[in-house]
């Protein structure tokens, strides 16, 4: 027997993109009939090409979503984590998803019956707008993906990244790298040794970075590399 959701599963589901803009009696039916998975680090959630059967949304760790190219090679398509929801049309659909899913840490995901989903857009057609609210949100974070890896530098990329991990207001940080500077690199659309040149080059934006953990003197410096437009002194440098 599954065990139950706790509260903290519950509020953590709320705050999906595609839970958040539901009434709240609404997505507590849901979450009833949805179940937890716990995952080791380098376990797989589900195979490219296999039929979408849940929704899922991380409440713990890191999940990657990858495929594998003809030539072999990785290319890691998002990494999720804490709060973050995936598959929505994909599960919907019942269509083959079109990427893997793998645990990068020790991770939890709450799996949501699709057929739950569908049963209840059938009797509330109003609430296909959290689904249209889900699946804008994830295209544009695509298009935000696709103009970084088209119009960034490397280094750019990284301050971006590491931008990302900051805590809100904040002018200096000490951030944990969530995942190894392998995925790291596959995330950013670089080769490993790429990423190693980037870092190498943010040290002169007083951003020092160990195996685990980046340290950033000057979170306003390392925004103004980031969004750089290409002129001037800044964008020699990088």
């Amino acid at each position: 027997m599954r065990p139950p959701l706790t509260p903290l599963h519950r509020r953590i589901a709320c705050q999906s993109r595609l839970f958040s803009s539901l009434p709240p009696g609404i997505a507590g039916r849901l979450l009833d009939g949805a179940h937890v998975r716990k995952l080791r680090r380098g376990q797989a959630l589900f195979h490219h090409g296999d039929t979408a059967q849940a929704i899922h949304i991380v409440t713990e760790g890191w999940v990657k979503l990858y495929r594998i190219a003809p030539n072999g090679t990785e290319a890691v398509v998002g990494v999720m984590t804490r709060g973050q929801s995936f598959g929505e049309p994909i599960a919907l659909r019942r269509a083959a998803y079109p990427v893997s899913a793998e645990a990068t840490t020790v991770a939890e995901v709450l799996a949501v019956p699709a057929q739950g989903f569908l049963d209840l857009l059938h009797a509330h057609p109003e609430t296909a707008i959290s689904v249209l609210s889900a699946t804008f949100l994830h295209l544009q974070g695509l298009v935000e993906q696709i103009e970084q890896l088209k119009a960034r530098s490397g280094a750019q990329r990284v301050a971006e990244f590491l931008l990302e991990l900051c805590p809100e207001g904040a002018t200096t940080a000490t951030v944990t790298l969530p995942y190894d500077k392998a995925l790291i690199a596959g995330r950013l659309g670089m080769k490993p040794e790429s990423l190693s040149r980037a870092f190498a080059r943010l040290r002169d934006f007083g951003v020092s970075v160990t195996q685990t953990s980046a340290a950033i003197a000057s979170v306003t410096a390392l925004q103004a590399l980031a969004h750089n437009d290409g002129s001037g002194a800044l964008s020699r440098a990088i």
